[in-house]
């Protein structure tokens, strides 16, 4: 795993990216429940445990079956995801490529 970590750390930061543009596209409750889920399993496995929270409390309320609110959720994991980003970003930086 110690080899592969700087990999780890890659693709965890250019995958989240990803999901985070998914949860700003969607505007369906499924697909949005979708993104949230694997954002939430993604931080939570590389120990951003705030952030998959968040995520969690997200796909709980797409679950409730309601849009209203949901901007305020992906607000918050904005935020949260950027504090995530500066952190494991300087942690990449400690690698060399």
């Amino acid at each position: 795993m110690e080899d592969e970590y700087p990999l780890l750390l890659d693709t965890f930061l250019s995958d989240s990216q990803l999901r985070l543009n998914e949860l700003h596209r969607s505007r369906d409750l499924v697909e949005l429940g979708h993104a949230a889920h694997s954002f939430k399993g993604s931080s939570g496995n590389m120990g951003a445990l705030r952030l998959a929270q968040l995520c969690s409390e997200l796909e709980q309320y797409c679950r409730q079956g309601t849009l209203e609110g949901v901007d305020a959720h992906v607000q918050r994991i904005d935020g949260e995801f950027a504090l995530v980003l500066e952190l494991y970003a300087e942690e990449r930086a400690r690698f060399p490529r």
